[in-house]
């Protein structure tokens, strides 16, 4: 897979920040100063978001989960949509603290959501008072909002993808404490050397942001391809292989 250089400079993944705004750990992805504004170095962009692509690629082939977090509002539906395509986990409301910390904690919220469910499903709820009710859905309402895009996670992501690592770096903090890798859209105000997959780009226009999760999704969705195909072809060699011992097995009656 080869990323278009013309379509980076065409969703203006290239511009940086403000000159005041600049974070001199973005350094050796600077190509330009120009109106005061920094110009990321888009030759630096390809060959990493290649490298993080790949990367993201292995690890669904896998058949692990990969964590995306983006609550900024030019960020949140992109991403969202991007995350659900891939059937993988996402955050684009506030961060919930101690996420990854403390994962036990917030999976006993989850099971929470749905005890409630269940509570729906079996009359349990419809037996409750106005009141209580009320209560409970407002819980539900509010446990939906900040977790509900990580139901499925059922255990700890093996990596994690973030969009703007400032606003993002409770998340980020998590991450490396736990040694989980993490991938991210770093713009020139932030500190490349937290990340172990840095992506050098415009992290706040949506075209950017688009353009570069449409490129690492691609990746991701071949390596779930690759993942589904090794698992038809294991599943046909199984097959086979159970089909030869039965075979065996009668031949061996036959000969008795």
């Amino acid at each position: 897979m080869r990323t278009n250089f013309k379509e980076l400079l065409e969703a203006g993944v290239h511009f940086g920040h403000l000159r005041k705004k600049y974070n001199p750990a973005m350094a050796p992805y600077v190509f330009m100063e120009k109106n005061g504004i920094h110009i990321i170095d888009l030759n630096k962009t390809v060959a990493m978001v290649e490298d993080a692509a790949a990367a993201m690629k292995q690890i669904a082939k896998s058949g692990k989960k990969i964590l995306f977090v983006a609550t900024k509002k030019q960020a949140k539906g992109i991403v969202a949509e991007t995350a659900e395509a891939l059937n993988m986990p996402y955050i684009t409301e506030r961060w919930p603290g101690g996420l990854l910390t403390n994962f036990a904690t917030i999976r006993k919220s989850i099971k929470k959501m749905e005890t409630i469910d269940k509570m729906k499903e079996n009359g349990t709820f419809a037996s409750l008072s106005k009141r209580e009710r009320l209560q409970i859905d407002r819980q539900r309402a509010k446990l939906d909002l900040n977790l509900g895009s990580i139901v499925k996670m059922t255990r700890m992501p093996e990596a994690i993808f973030i969009v703007d690592t400032n606003k993002e770096h409770i998340a980020l903090a998590e991450a490396n404490k736990l040694a989980i890798r993490s991938f991210a859209m770093n713009d020139t105000n932030t500190n490349p050397s937290q990340v172990s997959f840095p992506i050098p780009a415009n992290d706040d226009a949506s075209k950017s942001i688009e353009c570069i999760l449409s490129i690492v999704s691609k990746a991701i969705a071949e390596g779930l391809e690759e993942r589904n195909a090794d698992q038809d072809k294991k599943a046909v060699e199984k097959k086979e292989k159970a089909k030869q011992i039965a075979d065996k097995a009668v031949e061996k009656q036959e000969e008795k």
